[in-house]
C-alpha cells in the first residue's frame, strides 16, 4: 500500500504524521511524507526520507516573531496576518500538485492529511482514491457534546448550540475558496462540484473517513459522531535512544523532582517578563523547576540554584522524571504529559489550548486552566502547588497515563488504511 501523506503546521502538527509514516514503512507499507521543509531533520531521524512543501504561511509567523506575539497584537494584527495568508499557499499548491502527479506520490492508493494542506482532498480526488482526514484535535466534526476547539468557548452550551459553533470550520473555504476554485481547474483539470470545499464529503457525497490521533481516555467520542470517525489513540514516535543530557541528569537526581514549565513560542512579545514571572512563581510555590525555552516562549537568563534551562528535550525522555508539566496546551504537549502520567497545569493561549486545558482539568488530572492573559506571580504559584501535592490529581494522572500507554494509536490508524485502501470507503 502506497501511502500520501500530507501535512502542514508546527512540530506538533507534524511530529505524529512522522511517527504514522514510520508505522506504514514498519509494517511493509510504502509512505510518502510530505511536510515543511523545515522539518526535513525530524523525518531524518527517523530514517524517513520526506519531500519537503514550502513553508508558506509559517514564514509570516517567524516573522511575526511568533504566534504569540501575533495573538497579542490585537484585531488588526490578526486581520493583517488573515490577509497575508492566501498568497503564501499558491508554491504550497504547486509542491503538493507536483509530489502527487509527477513526483514521488504517483501511484498512492490513498492520501491522509491533517486538513491544513487544503488541496489534499482535490489532489485525492484527481488520484481517484480516497482522502482520509487525520486530526490531532477533534474540531472537524460537529457534536452536541462539546463546542468547537477550534476557539475559545464557554462549556455547557445546550447541544444544538455546540453543533452550530462547528461553522468555524467554514472559514477555510471562505478565505481560500476561489484559489482552490481556480488552482482545481488549471492544474488538476476538476470540474466544480458540490461540496468540493468540504474535506468531510467524498467526491460522490458520502462521508470521508476520519482518523482522530487522540486517545478515548482524553477525549471519549461522542455517540453523535459517524461511523466513518474513528478515534485511534494518540500517534506517538517510540522513545529516542539518547539518553538525557549529564547536566540534566545530575539536576534530576539532586533532589525532589522538579516542575517543568514551557510555553513553546506562547509567552507573548516579551518572553523575558514572561520568565521573571515564572521564576516568581517557581519560588514563591518553593518547587524546583526546568524551564524549556527551545520554542522562545521562554528565555534563558540568571537562575536561582532550583532551577535549570533546557533547550529541546524529547517529552517522553523528560516528562517520567518531573512532578508536574506546566505548559500552554498545546495538543502534543497535552498528549504526552497525559501518557507520562503526570498532573498538568495548563496556561492556554489560543486556538485549540482551551479546548485541552478545560479538558484535562474535566479528567481531574490538572487544576482549573489559567489563560495566559490572566496569568500572574500568584495564580500559577497556587496552580503549580494543587498540582504537586493533590493525591487526587496525581492518582488521576498515573490512571490516565496507565491507560493511554495501553494503546497503540499509531498501529491502528494503519489497520485503518489497509482496510480502506482494500474497500476504498
Amino acid at each position: 500500500m502506497k501511502v500520501l501523506i500530507l501535512t502542514f503546521g508546527t512540530r506538533g502538527d507534524v511530529q505524529p504524521f512522522v511517527a504514522l509514516a514510520r508505522e506504514l514503512r514498519e509494517r511493509g507499507h510504502n509512505p510518502v511524507l510530505a511536510a515543511p521543509v523545515r522539518f526535513g531533520g525530524l523525518a531524518d531521524e527517523h530514517g524517513l526520507s520526506m519531500v519537503g512543501v514550502d513553508d508558506g504561511p509559517l514564514r509570516l509567523l517567524d516573522a511575526a516573531r511568533g504566534v504569540g506575539e501575533t495573538m497579542t497584537g490585537g484585531v488588526r494584527a490578526k486581520l493583517e496576518l488573515a490577509r497575508s495568508i492566501p498568497a503564501t499557499f499558491s508554491r504550497i499548491f504547486e509542491d503538493v500538485t507536483a509530489i502527487a502527479t509527477t513526483g514521488r506520490g504517483v501511484g498512492a492508493d490513498v492520501v491522509v492529511h491533517n486538513g491544513q494542506i487544503i488541496a489534499a482532498p482535490h489532489i485525492a480526488e484527481k488520484l481517484g482514491v480516497p482522502a482520509v482526514l487525520a486530526l490531532t484535535v477533534p474540531m472537524y466534526v460537529p457534536t452536541r457534546e462539546f463546542p468547537w476547539p477550534g476557539q475559545s468557548l464557554p462549556p455547557g452550551l445546550p447541544g444544538p448550540l455546540n453543533r452550530a459553533t462547528y461553522l468555524g470550520m467554514k472559514g477555510p473555504a471562505m478565505m481560500f475558496g476561489r484559489t482552490v476554485d481556480r488552482w482545481r481547474e488549471a492544474a488538476l483539470g476538476l470540474p466544480r462540484r458540490r461540496g468540493r470545499h468540504d474535506p468531510l464529503r467524498r467526491p460522490d457525497g458520502g462521508p470521508a473517513p476520519v482518523l482522530n490521533a487522540v486517545s478515548p481516555h482524553a477525549v471519549r467520542p461522542p455517540a453523535d459522531w459517524p461511523s466513518a470517525v474513528v478515534t485511534t489513540g494518540y500517534w506517538f514516535l517510540p522513545a529516542p535512544a539518547t539518553g538525557l543530557s549529564d547536566e540534566l541528569a545530575a539536576f534530576l537526581d539532586a533532589g525532589e523532582p522538579p516542575v517543568l514549565i514551557g510555553f513553546g513560542s506562547m509567552a507573548g512579545p516579551s518572553p523575558v517578563r514572561t520568565t521573571e514571572m515564572v521564576l516568581a512563581a517557581v519560588a514563591r510555590a518553593g518547587v524546583r523547576a526546568v524551564l524549556a525555552t527551545g520554542w522562545g516562549g521562554l528565555a534563558a537568563t540568571a537562575l536561582p540554584d532550583k532551577v535549570i534551562a533546557v533547550d529541546q528535550v524529547p517529552h517522553d525522555l523528560l516528562f517520567p522524571h518531573v512532578a508536574a508539566v506546566v505548559h500552554h496546551g498545546g495538543a502534543g504537549t497535552t498528549g504526552a504529559a497525559a501518557a507520562a502520567g503526570r498532573p498538568q497545569v495548563i496556561c492556554p493561549f489560543v486556538a485549540d489550548q482551551p479546548f485541552w486545558g478545560r479538558r484535562m482539568h474535566s479528567l481531574g488530572v490538572a487544576p482549573a486552566p489559567i489563560d495566559q492573559h490572566r496569568l500572574t506571580e500568584e495564580r500559577l504559584a497556587t496552580a503549580i502547588i494543587t498540582a504537586v501535592t493533590d493525591a487526587d490529581i496525581r492518582d488521576r494522572a498515573a490512571q490516565l497515563g496507565t491507560q493511554i500507554r495501553k494503546e497503540h494509536g499509531v498501529a491502528t490508524a494503519v489497520l485503518q488504511l489497509e482496510s480502506l485502501a482494500t474497500t476504498g470507503t
